[in-house]
């Protein structure tokens, strides 16, 4: 750990001021805008969706913070987290799964892209997974907590527990692709 009390590959964001890259219907980039605009205005954006397993098959499943700009408190089976500018998908998903919770230096396979749309979130996903057996290192600001879940459990406690609805698209899509 670092001196201020992050991980190697960590780092503090202020995401507000992140500029995210902003897209079209079909996935075209128009150019970039500041996270708090894109939030306020439901813009449509790309974002990384990382699911990692551990050996056993389950996922670590993040609970966001209560100061997240969307869905806080929500449990997310993915890590990830918004495109920013200049950045490619495959960037954003190394940025995101070191940040948010110290994993690097581990393959990340891709998989598809998703579009999702509800009356306050579009994006266009790329999802990923990976597989993970050692110790995480939580960003305060963004993950409260990580619980291990199997794919089967997270889909079936959907109606129990407050997932984000993104990710859940993402999820159900990945189980069957894979068919874990």
């Amino acid at each position: 750990m670092m001196g201020d009390g992050l991980m190697p590959g960590q780092q503090k964001v202020d995401t507000s001021a992140e500029s995210v890259v902003v897209v079209d219907d079909h996935n075209v980039i128009l150019g970039a805008v500041p996270r708090i605009e894109m939030r306020a205005q439901a813009l449509c954006h790309r974002a990384t969706y990382i699911f990692v397993f551990n050996s056993l098959g389950q996922l670590y499943v993040q609970q966001r913070t209560q100061s997240k700009d969307i869905y806080p408190g929500y449990y997310d089976p993915a890590t990830g987290g918004v495109v920013t500018a200049g950045e490619s998908y495959d960037q954003a998903a190394r940025r995101e799964l070191a940040e948010e919770l110290g994993i690097s230096n581990v393959v990340i396979t891709p998989h598809f892209h998703f579009f999702f749309h509800s009356s306050n979130c579009q994006v266009w996903g790329r999802v990923y997974s990976c597989y993970y057996d050692g110790p995480v290192s939580l960003q305060a600001e963004e993950v409260a907590a990580v619980v291990l879940e199997s794919p089967r459990e997270v889909l079936a406690n959907q109606h129990q527990r407050n997932y984000t609805p993104d990710s859940l698209m993402a999820l159900e899509r990945l189980v069957h692709l894979l068919g874990c």
